[in-house]
C-alpha cells in the first residue's frame, strides 16, 4: 500500500550515483495524484493550460488532472489511445490504439489523421510518439493493441514492428526496421542520438546516430537484464534518461541514467510506471503514469519542452 513520505528526504528516491543528487529537491517527496485508472500512460503537459493529460487506456480515455486544483475529469473519450506528445504548435499529437493510426488534434479541436497505414497495409498498433524540431514526427508501432480487446481490438499484424519517420509533407519512411517490439522513444536535446526500447528480447533500450532524417550506428546503450522492463521515457536537459520501469518488488518505479546509459537513479513506486514527461512552471515537476496511478516528484533537474 502506498503511503505519502512521512520524513525527508523521501527514501523511495534512491541514489544509484552521485550524480544524481544534484538533480533532486531534499524536501520534495513523492506524491500520488490520482488512482482508479486501469492501465496508465502517455502523460503530456500542458502549460497553457496548467494541466497534465494522461491516458488510460483499457477504459478507453484521456484524463486531464488540473495542476492548481488537482481535478480530474475526461479530456476525451476513445479510441485507446497511448502515447502522446506536443508539436512545435502546440497541437496534440497522439498514438491511437483503437483505430491503429497517429493523430494530430488542431487547435480549433479537429482530429488530422497523421499515418494509418504503410505502403496499403493497416498498422499494428501506434505505441509513442516524439516530434522533432523539423516538424517530422516519429513513432513506434509494435503490436500490443491488438494482441486482445483490452487495450484495443484483436487483429493480425499485417507489418513488422518498425519505427516510423512523417515528414511535414506526409511521407512516412520506415526508419527502423530491426527492433523488437519498439516501445518508448525521445531525442536527445540537441537530436544528435535517438533512443528506443526494444520491448521484446532482449529488453533493452538502443541508441542511433541522427543526421536529419537518417539514422545509422544502431547499438544497445542500456540493458535491462532477466528482469527489468524498460517502457516509455523522457529526457532532461543534460541528456539524462528518466526511464519508466517495471516489473517487480524493487524493480517498479522510474530509473534514471546518464547520456552514457549508467543507471544513475531510482524513483521506488509500488506499481509499475510505463511513462513519464516533465511540467510545471519551468518543467521540473515529473509526472509518472503507473498502471492504476499517476505520481509527481518536483525535481532540479528540467525537462525537455515539446514532449
Amino acid at each position: 500500500m502506498w503511503q505519502q513520505a512521512q520524513s525527508y528526504p523521501d527514501p523511495r528516491v534512491e541514489i544509484l550515483d552521485e550524480r544524481f543528487r544534484p538533480l533532486l529537491v531534499t524536501h520534495a517527496a513523492v506524491e500520488r495524484l490520482h488512482t482508479g485508472m486501469r492501465w496508465a500512460e502517455g502523460p503530456v503537459w500542458f502549460g497553457d493550460m496548467r494541466c497534465l493529460l494522461v491516458s488510460d487506456i483499457p477504459n478507453n480515455q484521456i484524463l486531464k488532472i488540473e495542476e492548481e486544483t488537482g481535478a480530474v475529469s475526461v479530456f476525451r473519450r476513445g479510441p485507446h489511445t497511448n502515447g502522446n506528445t506536443r508539436d512545435r504548435q502546440g497541437r496534440l499529437v497522439s498514438c491511437e490504439h483503437g483505430h491503429r493510426r497517429v493523430t494530430r488534434t488542431e487547435l480549433d479541436g479537429t482530429i488530422t489523421v497523421l499515418a494509418d497505414s504503410y505502403q496499403g497495409k493497416p498498422l499494428n498498433a501506434p505505441n509513442d510518439v516524439v516530434v522533432k524540431s523539423d516538424g517530422s514526427v516519429w513513432f513506434t508501432d509494435p503490436t500490443f493493441g491488438i494482441r486482445d480487446y483490452y487495450e484495443g481490438y484483436r487483429a493480425e499484424p499485417e507489418l513488422p514492428t518498425n519505427v516510423y519517420r512523417i515528414d511535414p509533407d506526409g511521407t512516412m519512411t520506415a526508419v527502423i526496421t530491426q527492433i523488437d517490439h519498439p516501445n518508448g522513444l525521445a531525442f536527445s536535446p540537441d537530436e544528435s542520438i535517438l533512443y528506443v526500447v526494444q520491448s521484446g528480447l532482449p529488453r533493452c533500450i538502443h541508441a542511433y546516430d541522427v543526421d536529419g532524417a537518417r539514422v545509422s550506428n544502431g547499438r544497445r546503450l542500456i540493458e535491462a537484464g532477466a528482469e527489468g522492463t524498460p517502457d516509455g521515457f523522457r529526457l532532461d536537459t543534460d541528456g539524462n534518461l528518466w526511464c519508466g520501469w517495471g516489473v517487480g518488488e524493487g524493480l517498479n518505479g522510474v530509473r534514471v541514467f546518464s547520456p552514457l546509459g549508467e543507471a544513475i537513479g531510482m524513483i521506488h513506486l509500488p506499481e509499475r510506471c510505463a511513462n513519464v514527461c516533465f511540467g510545471g512552471t519551468y518543467r521540473t515537476r515529473l509526472y509518472m503514469a503507473a498502471s492504476q496511478s499517476v505520481y509527481a516528484l518536483h525535481v532540479r533537474a528540467q525537462g525537455m519542452p515539446y514532449a
